[in-house]
């Protein structure tokens, strides 16, 4: 699968303005471990740092991945921490999407001093534990019963990833 990984900054992201993004939603929306897009640009802009935010965009423009981060504090010793989520269309998995954003997702963090990307991932979703040992992610280890999914307290599988130019 062909995809241009591209920036979404100063409300220039391509996810809002597709018309296909309901469409998405909606099949994004049936996916055991994704949640949907966010469902408007206000929305997505408030909750994730501008400078790292990417979309991976198919032939037709159509969104088929996201990733973003967040910062997991607003205390200074915490600065350089963020947490982020990275999420491929079902139709799009095992096609290099989910490498390609956070390959273009760590290349940003590095670039700014950011010194530790963090996610939580359910155990089950090995696809996703995989993909981050891949893009240089390690296992930290399991918080239990940290989640809820549908109800359901779920264990998270704690990933960090360190940057190799700062720090």
């Amino acid at each position: 699968m062909a995809v241009n990984i591209d920036t979404c900054r100063n409300g220039n992201c391509p996810w809002p303005s597709r018309t296909r993004r309901r469409s998405a939603a909606r099949r994004w929306s049936g996916s055991r471990w994704t949640r949907p897009p966010p469902s408007t640009w206000p929305e997505f802009d408030a909750s994730h740092l501008p400078e790292h935010r990417f979309v991976a965009l198919d032939r037709e423009d159509g969104v088929v991945g996201w990733t973003a981060v967040t910062p997991v504090s607003d205390r200074c010793a915490y600065a350089g921490v963020v947490e982020h989520s990275v999420y491929v269309h079902p139709d799009a998995r095992g096609r290099g999407v989910g490498l390609a954003l956070l390959t273009a997702l760590l290349a940003s963090t590095d670039a700014v001093g950011v010194w530790t990307v963090q996610s939580g991932v359910f155990p089950e979703n090995t696809a996703s534990l995989a993909l981050h040992h891949r893009a240089g992610f390690r296992t930290v280890g399991t918080r239990e019963r940290l989640g809820r999914h549908h109800g359901t307290w779920r264990d998270v599988v704690l990933l960090e990833r360190r940057s190799p130019v700062v720090g």
